[in-house]
């Protein structure tokens, strides 16, 4: 068994979650896939800023939306960063 997987994602008190197993089984598929949409919705959002920031200068409401989108986002990949430090696995 390897060492406890902390998963990209808090439980309902914002403590981390852990997972206990070999890595291969449903909940650990279920984690990967998790983090394969947060790590593409960040990728979306990164897109979405640089279309914005190139074009006509936004608006304060447009920044502050993207603002906020990139926090989430940012905290999603350091999150996933993290969770894969102390994992071992390697990184996309």
């Amino acid at each position: 068994m390897k060492n406890p997987r902390l998963l990209p994602w808090a439980g309902p008190d914002g403590k981390p979650c852990y997972l206990i197993g070999d890595g291969t089984g449903r909940l650990a598929r279920l984690a990967d896939q998790a983090e394969a949409v947060q790590l593409g919705l960040a990728r979306q959002t990164l897109e979405r800023a640089r279309t914005l920031l190139d074009g006509p200068p936004p608006g304060a409401g447009e920044l502050r939306l993207l603002a906020g989108q990139l926090g989430d986002a940012l905290r999603d990949a350091l999150l996933i960063a993290e969770c894969r430090a102390r994992s071992g696995a390697p990184d996309d």
